[in-house]
């Protein structure tokens, strides 16, 4: 048996290497490195490798040639295991912007008094003299920039999969890190520990799912690229109940990365455990890379069988919206009212995704849902990541203070804070003049061409719904009176941020604003960004 050397184009993917090498230096600064001169290190190292990895993504996306099948853009490289296309491009993008805005995050040491939200010692048991020696100490966790590089480095590989099982690869290395990330929270030890275990016990059930589908497609195709698989499902080789089984295991490992109902029990815990710098950058990376590979799975692969998983994902989407919307109605604490909106909006994106059609059937100007979905995700990751950086502002004297009562008169104390508290809140509402409401807009319009009407008249009923607990929130900040023999500057307070969380936030704001305003060069870009290889 003759031995075939495989071709591996390094000048298309080495902004994914550029980020694991990252990961790798980020290892060797805490193993080498003094104690005292770690943090600085490791935020240096993580904000340049992925500022070069964001500027090589573009530079990459500008040179991408049309394939030689015509339409899409890139090309299938590492010998099918991995798609350069622009959809993949697009994607890689956003999650480097947000990885940025998670490192600035991740580098606050001012609201914590001089140490970092993380644990000083995460072996130490809470509440033992372990833990209050490496509180005194100052100590924290700066091992938190390579486990992020690792977990971005499997987000950028998870949507440019080509194969399933470069895909379950990628799962794995982006779920792995964030397992640990939860569980290092510096206060509120034993709810970040919970959070962290059962987003690790429940992500290690669904990943199980994913590798029997991936084992039960292989049996039907003969194959694990995606490519052949849609071959395969379109020229109906029979034994669909094998089929069918298959993609169902397939699909739960992939909706319970996004938080779909009725996988979605992990995201209202880990969300208010985890430390809220995990939390933001999680909320926003996490979803466009899952996305991004549900639909490259649902369109390159099992494409041509729309009509067998079409009905579920209807199911799905419509459970998901109403669940996460009127749960998050009777939520009092933010992180958790965030956490179930989260899971609305994945319904809404779902609503997108069910609109997915070849180029060619769509009428000349229309929205494509691919296009729809690229930019809702962009219009929501700026609004979570925003809001989660002003949640981590607001504390009182036992610390960060996510309660809802204790944000009673906020508006009054912080407007600034509070105000641009209220600009997400309306984006993630969706009205008009933000980026949520051009998103919302844009799926809602790409699933009624697809013929999904009653999935869009429930996600507008999703968001009359949704829009409650929102206002509730800025009602609780500007309009609520204190309490009986409390004066209006009792609550929680905000406190001065570092410019690195200060600059994160405004510029989420900015974003939110204009692409509500001004939503057409995104659009654009997420157009001209083509469809995916097959």
């Amino acid at each position: 048996m003759e031995f075939v050397e495989p071709v591996i184009q390094y000048s298309k993917i080495w902004p994914l290497l550029a980020l694991f090498a990252t990961g790798l230096v980020g290892v060797l600064v805490e193993a080498f490195a003094p104690r005292d001169r770690r943090h600085t290190l490791q935020v240096a190292v993580a904000g340049v490798g992925t500022l070069a990895a964001l500027v090589g993504t573009v530079l990459i996306a500008a040179d991408l040639t049309p394939a030689p099948t015509g339409g899409a853009r890139g090309l299938i490289g590492a010998e099918g295991a991995i798609v350069v296309d622009g959809p993949t491009m697009f994607l890689w993008g956003l999650i480097l912007v947000f990885t940025l805005a998670g490192v600035a995050l991740f580098s606050e040491r001012r609201i914590e008094a001089g140490v970092s939200a993380f644990a000083g010692q995460a072996a130490a048991l809470p509440g033992t003299d372990a833990e209050r020696q490496a509180s005194t100490r100052g100590l924290d966790h700066t091992e938190v920039y390579p486990l992020l590089m690792f977990a971005v480095t499997g987000m950028m590989l998870f949507p440019a999969s080509g194969d399933l099982l470069t895909m379950f690869v990628a799962l794995e290395v982006l779920s792995l890190p964030l397992y640990l990330l939860c569980g290092l929270a510096r206060r509120r030890r034993l709810l970040s520990q919970e959070a962290a275990l059962k987003y690790f016990l429940l992500g290690a059930f669904s990943s199980g799912f994913f590798l029997y589908g991936l084992a039960l497609v292989y049996g039907y195709a003969g194959s694990m690229n995606l490519t052949t698989i849609g071959e395969a499902v379109t020229n109906d080789l029979g034994n669909d109940t094998l089929l069918l089984i298959g993609m169902g295991m397939l699909a739960v490992g992939l909706l319970f990365k996004v938080g779909a109902v009725p996988f979605h029990a992990w995201t209202p815990d880990v969300y208010q455990g985890a430390p809220t710098a995990v939390t933001a950058f999680m909320s926003a990376g996490t979803k466009i890379a899952a996305f991004g590979a549900l639909a490259r799975l649902f369109y390159v692969g099992f494409g041509p069988d729309r009509t067998s998983w079409q009905p579920m994902m209807w199911a799905v989407a419509i459970l998901t919206m109403l669940l996460g919307s009127v749960l998050a109605c009777v939520q009092t604490d933010v992180k958790r009212i965030l956490a179930y909106s989260a899971i609305a909006h994945t319904g809404f994106l779902l609503t997108g995704v069910l609109g997915l059609q070849a180029i060619g059937d769509l009428a000349e100007g229309q929205v494509t849902s691919l296009q729809a979905v690229l930019f809702y995700l962009a219009s929501y990751g700026a609004a979570t990541v925003g809001a989660f950086g002003l949640v981590t502002l607001v504390r009182d004297e036992s610390g960060e203070a996510s309660g809802l009562d204790r944000w009673r008169g906020l508006g009054q104390r912080s407007p600034w804070v509070a105000g641009a508290f209220v600009l997400f809140l309306l984006s993630m509402a969706g009205i008009p003049l933000t980026a949520g409401f051009v998103g919302k807009w844009a799926v809602f319009t790409v699933a009624l061409a697809a013929g999904a009407w009653p999935v869009v008249l429930v996600a507008i009923a999703a968001s009359v719904i949704s829009v409650f607990f929102y206002v509730r929130i800025v009602l609780v900040m500007f309009f609520t009176e204190p309490a009986d023999g409390e004066d209006v500057v009792t609550g929680a307070a905000t406190v001065k941020a570092s410019p690195a969380t200060t600059v994160t936030v405004a510029a989420c704001a900015v974003a939110t604003l204009v692409l509500g305003v001004v939503p057409g060069p995104v659009l654009d870009l997420a157009g001209r960004a083509g469809d995916f290889i097959r």
